[in-house]
């Protein structure tokens, strides 16, 4: 919390630098004649963002798998940090799933209803 509180301006600062940064882009392709509104563009390009990091993620975590692996065989460090870890790269490998299906924008029914839709 105290990071925080002496971090609150920094934090917002880069908020509003990234977004003003985004929405440029998105509404420099729309005004070009692509299909789309501002929000697809800017939605399709938060999507390869977050695959490009995804993927960042996956080759660091992969090394830091490898080494925990290697310190908790032998004594090192404890099995429950591998075990984090691992988890952790299984949760970020189903958050893309999980929101395109939260978000529906396949265009598919589904049987499950609820009130978000």
């Amino acid at each position: 919390m105290k990071f925080l509180k002496n971090n609150i301006c920094s934090i917002m600062m880069m908020a509003l630098v990234f977004s003003v940064a985004m929405i440029g882009d998105a509404s420099a392709q729309a005004g070009l004649g692509q299909s789309g509104s501002v929000f697809q563009v800017a939605g399709n390009k938060l999507l390869q963002l977050f695959n490009d990091s995804k993927m960042i993620l996956f080759i660091i975590g992969g090394f830091g798998l490898i080494a925990l692996a290697f310190q908790a065989i032998f004594g090192k460090v404890k099995w429950a940090w591998f075990a984090a870890l691992a988890f952790g790269l299984a949760v970020i490998a189903a958050a893309g799933a999980v929101i395109k299906y939260a978000s529906n924008t396949d265009g598919n029914t589904s049987s499950f209803n609820d009130s978000l839709h």
